[in-house]
């Protein structure tokens, strides 16, 4: 963390005196900050417009406060470009395992959070349509020239192949970006943090990202459908879903190869593209043998 952003963090006027703000660990988008404002405490996020990864700070701050409204995250108190403050949240932050072990609650807590968010954006808001994302990454890969390019034109086959067995869907407004430290228990109750991924998507997506996230097995992908969708799924759905979860793989994947080429955070990206790329392959090949 810079000496830089954190000298912005304590001189913002929101504060009711001195503070020192403390590092958080764990952001591979964002600089966050816990900071101690009287009996208060926050969340300073500090990141800036990052247009290739779709992310841009008046959509977080419009999905913040969508999530807010919703009940599903904690209330926004600040912003200004680049720059959010949250409530701090007493409480756990979920581990993968956690997740799986809390499949009905936090499948209660998304799709609630697909119900109501959608009908709390206010004003312009992004989509964040998967296809277009990897459409977007393998072309500024290409043309950046990534180590692995040899390998983009077969990732873009893949792509359009997932697209058309995604088909038609339904529209929420989805999170985007289920990674189980999102995900934090007060004891009571389960909150969803972090909106920068935020837009309108199939609900599909999130419930993909949430499986490829969290290593969810077979069992536990079925679990998943059954719980959102409140039926046994059918082939056609079981179908749809794994294109999502491959996609989901496929993004983080061509997410970590853009980042080893443009992001300044200290962060493993090599070895987080190589662990990627090796469970979008094993997901990819039960896909084909689900078509065949």
């Amino acid at each position: 963390m810079s000496s830089n952003a954190a000298d912005r963090v304590r001189a913002l006027s929101f504060w009711g005196g001195p503070v020192d703000p403390q590092p958080l660990g764990g952001g591979i988008t964002n600089s966050n900050f816990l900071v101690e404002d009287g009996p208060r405490k926050y969340v300073v996020r500090l990141g800036a417009d990052i247009p290739l990864h779709n992310v841009m700070r008046f959509n977080e701050r419009a999905a913040a406060l969508a999530a807010e409204a919703a009940g599903v995250s904690p209330a926004l108190r600040y912003f200004e470009p680049g720059l959010i403050v949250i409530d701090f949240i007493e409480g756990r932050t979920f581990s993968e395992s956690d997740v799986r072990a809390n499949l009905p609650r936090v499948v209660d807590l998304v799709k609630r959070s697909h119900r109501e968010v959608t009908r709390h954006i206010r004003g312009p808001a992004l989509a964040f349509w998967t296809f277009h994302v990897l459409r977007n990454y393998l072309a500024a890969l290409a043309d950046r020239r990534h180590r692995l390019a040899a390998g983009l034109s077969r990732l873009a086959q893949v792509t359009e192949r997932l697209e058309a067995v995604a088909g038609p869907t339904e529209i929420v407004y989805g999170h985007n970006d289920l990674l189980p430290a999102n995900f934090i228990d007060d004891g009571t109750r389960l909150w969803l943090i972090d909106w920068d991924y935020g837009g309108f998507n199939t609900p599909l997506f999130d419930l993909g990202n949430l499986a490829s996230n969290n290593e969810f097995d077979l069992a536990q992908r079925r679990e998943l459908l059954r719980l959102y969708y409140e039926r046994e799924p059918d082939d056609a759905l079981r179908l749809k879903f794994q294109a999502l979860f491959v996609a989901s793989l496929l993004r983080e994947s061509l997410w970590s190869m853009i980042s080893e080429l443009e992001s300044q955070i200290a962060f493993d990206y090599r070895a987080y593209t190589t662990t990627n790329l090796i469970r979008f392959e094993r997901a990819l090949a039960d896909f084909e043998a689900m078509i065949r």
